[in-house]
C-alpha cells in the first residue's frame, strides 16, 4: 500500500536525522528507535483482525519505568494501548499506558489536554472532535522518538511536546494568540473503563495533587474481570501562576454502569457534557471530576507543566517528581531519558543485517518494547502497595508489576536473563512478594497492578522462577521461590488421570512446569521431592490420541472430545487448534518423537511450517501472531533436518517485522513478540526455558556484541559473528565457541555467560 511506503520512507527519516550520534561523535543506538512501530489496532480504513496488529504506544517512557506518557486517540471499545494509528483526532495524553494487550486494556490516567476558547468538559467524538475538548491531528505534524514525542492539535493550533523520566512525566505546549488558552484534565478517564472517584486539591499557586481510584466497578483490566483495584496519586506542577483555575463535576447517579461501556454511551456522555464547572475551587471529591487552569497566550508562547506518580501515596508522587525532574526544563529531561536508553540499548550492539539500517530500527525498536515492562511499581524511596493492602518497602530489589506471564515466559524473561538478570531478579521477588502478601501462597499467571488476573492458562510464572534459578540469579528467598512454585502447580494442574477435562491446553501447559518444579528442585538437590512432578510432567502422553494420530482433549470422564479436525480450534485449546498446541510439549521432544514416530515427527514439522501465511499473519497452521507455537521453529534441531530452523526463523524475521506502524503481525504482548525476534535474530533462542539449553540458529546479523553483567556473569562480553553472512547465505556450516569446534546446534547458557566469541560460519546452502 501506498501509505505504509510513505510511513516507512517517514520513519526511516525522522530516525536519520534527529540525533544521529552521541557528543563524542558514537553512533546513537537510541536513534534506530520508531515507537510508531506497531502503534495501531486496525489499519486506516479502521479494518483488520487485531490479532494481526502491534497494539504499541507511541509516546515516551524510560527503561522499565512506572511513567509511560503518551497521547490517545480513542477511550472505548477494545483500544488497549489507548492510540491507534488510524484515528484521525486525539483526546489527550496521559501518564500510564500497556504495551501490545488486548482485553480491553487498563491505566491511561490523568488526561491531560491543551485547549483554547469554550470550557467542555466532554472528550467529543472521533469524527466530531469540535462536541468535545479532542482535536484532529495529522501525522504530518507527528514525531515519534525514544526521548520525545510531538503533535500539532489542528483544531487549536497547539504543539505539544512529551518527555518522561522513571516515575514522571513533563509536557510543554507552545500556544497561538489566545485570550483563554488552558490545560484541562480528565481525572476520571481510564483505559477500559473509568475510575470511580476522584479528589483534587490545589496545593500552592504552581500545584495541585490528588488520586483516582480504579476499582474493578470501573472496569479496566478484563472491564473488570482483571480484579485491577488500584488507586493513582499525582502531584502536579505548573510553570505559571493558577491565577484562573476551577474544577468541573458530573453528577453520575447510582446504579449507571462505570465500566468500559460507558465511554461509548450516549446517556453517560450527556452527565459528562452537562457537568457543573466551579471556578477557584481548592478541593474537591467526586465520582467524574476534571480541573483547570486558563491563561492568555501570545503567539508561540510556551507552557510547561510536569506530574509525578505513585501507586502509594500523594507525598510519593511529590518525592517521586522531586526526585526526576527538579527544575522545570524540558530538554534536560529529554537527554537524561535519551542518556537511559542509550545505555539500555548499548547491552547489544549489532551490526550489518539484511535490510541494513532498516534492520537496525527493527532490532533496536524491538529491544526497546522489552525494556518497557515489567515496569517498576515502587516509588524511589522503594515503597510499594502490597497486595495485602499494606505499604511495603523493597529492600535490595524495585518492586514491579505487569507480568503478562502465559505470553513473556517463552522469550521475554529468556531475553532478559541475558542482558537484564537484575531485573529478571526483581521480578522473581516481586513474584515472591505477592504470593506471600496476598495469603495465597501461590504465583499469579497474569499479574497486574497486585491482581491475580487469571488470565490465559498455565503457571507461567514458575517457568520464570525456574528459568532464573537454574540460571543462577538468586538474590531472592530461594526457599520461598521453590514453595509458591510447588503450591501453584499443584493448585493448577492434572487430575489424578493425567489431564485437565475439556482443556488441551491447560494439560499441556501444566505438564511443562511440573517438569519445571521437578528441574529446580534437582538443582537444589532434592531429587527425593522431584519425583512426583517428574512423574506428573509425563501425564502428556494421557491426552495423546492415535486413533486420529494427534493430541487431543479428553472429556470429565475420560472420554475423548469430539473430534473435526486438528486444524479446528475452541476443541480444548486456547487462542489455538490442536495442530498448533500440541506442539507444546518443550520439556520431552524426544517422548512426542516416540509417540508419532520419528519419521512423522519430521514430516509434521514441516508441514506445519508449508501451511503458513507467506507474511506469517493469523492462520490455522505456524501462527506466529500469537505465542503458543513460538518455540516450534527451533524444533527442527530436534531432527534430521535442522537447517529448516535456520531456514524458517530467518523468514519469519525478515517477513514478519518491518519497520512501519504495521511491523508486528501480532499484539506486542508485553515485549515477547519482540523479544523472540531480538533472540532469533542474535541466533539463539530456548525451546524449553528452565532447562539452560539454546538452539542455534542463522543470526540475521553479521556481528552481535553482548555486555554481560558482572554481578552475576563471569564474561564481560558475548561476540556472535557470522562469516560469509548475506540474504542467500543463510545456513550454518560449522560453528566455534571460543576458537574451537562446537559439533551442535545448541549451547549452554553457561557457556554464553563465560563470555568470548561464538562464530558462525554460513553458506547458501545446506549441509
Amino acid at each position: 500500500m501506498t501509505s505504509d511506503i510513505t510511513l516507512i520512507i517517514g520513519l526511516s527519516l525522522l530516525a536519520m536525522t534527529s540525533f544521529p550520534s552521541d557528543a563524542l561523535g558514537k553512533e546513537s543506538l537510541a536513534n534506530y528507535v520508531c515507537p510508531m512501530i506497531g502503534a495501531t489496532i486496525a489499519d486506516e480504513g479502521g479494518n483488520g483482525d487485531v490479532n494481526e496488529l502491534g497494539k504499541t504506544f507511541p509516546g515516551v517512557c524510560t527503561p522499565f519505568g512506572l511513567v509511560q506518557l503518551s497521547p490517545d486517540t480513542h477511550t472505548g471499545g477494545d483500544t488497549g494501548p489507548g492510540y491507534s494509528y488510524h484515528h484521525k483526532s486525539i483526546e489527550g495524553f496521559s501518564l500510564t499506558h500497556m504495551s501490545g494487550i488486548g482485553w480491553y486494556g487498563d491505566l491511561g490516567n490523568f488526561l491531560i489536554m491543551p485547549t483554547n476558547g469554550p470550557l467542555r468538559t466532554f472528550k467529543g467524538y472521533d469524527d466530531k472532535p469540535e462536541e468535545g475538548y479532542r482535536s484532529r491531528f495529522s501525522h504530518s505534524t507527528e514525531k515519534a522518538l525514544v526521548d520525545c514525542y510531538s503533535v500539532m492539535l489542528d483544531d487549536y493550533g497547539i504543539k505539544v511536546e512529551l518527555a518522561a523520566a522513571p516515575r514522571s512525566g513533563i509536557l510543554r505546549f507552545t500556544y497561538p494568540e489566545s485570550s483563554t488558552s488552558r490545560i484541562q484534565i480528565d481525572l476520571a478517564r481510564r483505559i477500559g473503563g473509568t475510575s470511580t472517584e476522584q479528589m483534587v486539591e490545589v496545593v500552592n499557586d504552581h500545584a495541585i495533587q490528588g488520586w483516582m481510584k480504579c476499582p474493578p466497578e470501573g472496569g479496566g483490566w478484563g472491564n473488570g474481570d482483571g480484579h485491577a483495584d488500584y488507586t493513582v496519586y499525582f502531584y502536579c506542577v505548573f510553570d505559571r501562576p493558577l491565577a484562573k483555575y476551577g474544577v468541573w463535576k458530573a453528577d453520575i447517579p447510582d446504579g449507571i454502569s462505570r465500566k468500559n461501556d460507558s465511554n461509548d454511551n450516549p446517556v453517560y456522555h450527556e452527565f459528562i457534557r452537562n457537568a457543573s464547572i466551579t471556578a477557584s475551587q481548592r478541593h474537591m471529591q467526586g465520582k467524574h471530576l476534571g480541573f483547570y487552569t486558563e491563561f492568555p497566550t501570545y503567539e508561540g508562547e510556551t507552557a510547561l507543566m510536569k506530574v509525578g506518580i505513585s501507586f502509594v501515596s500523594m507525598d510519593g508522587a511529590r518525592k517521586n517528581l522531586e526526585t526526576d525532574i527538579p527544575g522545570m526544563d524540558f530538554d534536560r529531561v529529554r537527554r537524561n531519558s535519551r542518556r537511559l536508553w542509550e545505555d539500555a540499548l548499548g547491552k547489544v550492539k549489532v551490526s550489518g543485517g539484511e535490510r541494513g539500517d532498516k534492520e537496525k530500527r527493527i532490532f533496536y525498536t524491538a529491544l526497546y518494547h522489552t525494556m518497557i515492562d515489567p515496569r517498576c511499581f515502587s516509588d524511589a524511596d522503594g515503597s510499594y502497595p502490597g497486595a495485602d493492602g499494606n505499604i511495603h518497602k523493597a529492600d535490595g530489589f524495585v518492586y514491579r508489576t505487569v507480568f503478562s506471564g502465559w505470553d513473556v515466559f517463552r522469550s521475554q524473561f529468556p531475553l532478559q536473563t541475558i542482558i537484564n538478570p537484575r531485573m529478571v531478579n526483581d521480578e522473581v521477588n516481586s513474584l515472591i512478594q505477592i504470593a506471600e502478601y496476598s495469603g495465597r501462597g501461590y504465583y499469579p499467571r497474569w499479574e497486574f497492578l497486585n491482581a491475580y488476573s487469571g488470565c490465559m492458562v498455565g503457571n507461567p510464572a514458575v517457568s520464570v522462577v525456574t528459568d532464573a534459578y537454574n540460571k543462577g540469579i538468586r538474590d531472592y528467598d530461594t526457599g520461598k521461590a521453590a514453595e509458591y512454585a510447588i503450591n501453584s502447580v499443584r493448585r493448577f494442574c492434572t487430575n489424578a488421570d493425567g489431564f485437565v477435562p475439556g482443556s488441551l491446553s491447560e494439560t499441556l501447559e501444566y505438564c511443562y512446569t511440573d517438569w519445571c518444579v521437578a528441574e529446580m528442585l534437582r538443582n537444589m538437590g532434592l531429587h527425593s521431592r522431584a519425583v512426583e512432578f517428574d512423574r506428573k510432567a509425563k501425564a502428556y502422553r494421557s491426552v495423546w490420541c492415535d486413533s486420529v494420530g494427534w493430541f487431543r482433549s479428553r472429556m470429565t470422564d475420560g472420554s475423548w472430545m469430539p473430534w473435526r479436525g486438528r486444524n479446528v480450534h475452541w476443541q480444548g485449546c486456547v487462542e489455538s487448534n490442536n495442530y498448533q498446541q500440541g506442539w507444546f510439549v518443550p520439556h520431552d521432544i524426544d517422548g512426542m518423537k516416540e509417540l508419532m514416530g520419528e519419521e512423522r515427527f519430521e514430516q509434521e514439522l514441516a508441514a506445519f511450517f508449508e501451511g503458513a501465511d507467506e507474511r506469517f499473519r493469523w492462520g490455522d497452521y505456524y501462527n506466529h501472531p500469537n505465542e503458543p507455537d513460538h518455540h516450534v521453529p527451533f524444533m527442527f534441531n530436534f531432527t534430521s533436518k535442522p537447517w529448516l530452523t535456520q531456514f524458517w526463523t530467518r523468514k519469519i524475521c525478515r517477513n514478519a517485522y518491518d519497520d512501519s506502524v504495521y511491523g508486528l503481525c501480532g499484539n506486542e504482548d508485553v515485549g515477547q513478540m519482540s523479544a523472540w525476534y531480538i533472540l532469533a535474530a542474535m541466533g539463539f533462542h530456548p525451546v524449553c526455558p528452565g532447562n539452560n539449553r539454546y538452539e542455534l540458529t542463522s543470526p540475521v546479523f553479521e556481528q552481535i556484541e553482548i555486555k554481560l553483567d558482572p554481578e552475576f556473569y563471569p564474561g564481560k562480553k558475548l561476540t556472535v559473528k557470522a562469516l560469509n553472512n548475506s540474504p542467500e547465505n543463510i545456513y550454518i556450516q560449522r560453528v566455534r565457541l571460543n576458537g574451537k569446534e562446537l559439533g551442535r546446534l545448541w549451547v549452554s547458557h553457561e557457556e554464553l555467560t563465560q563470555g568470548g566469541t561464538l562464530e558462525f560460519t554460513m553458506s547458501s546452502v545446506h549441509p
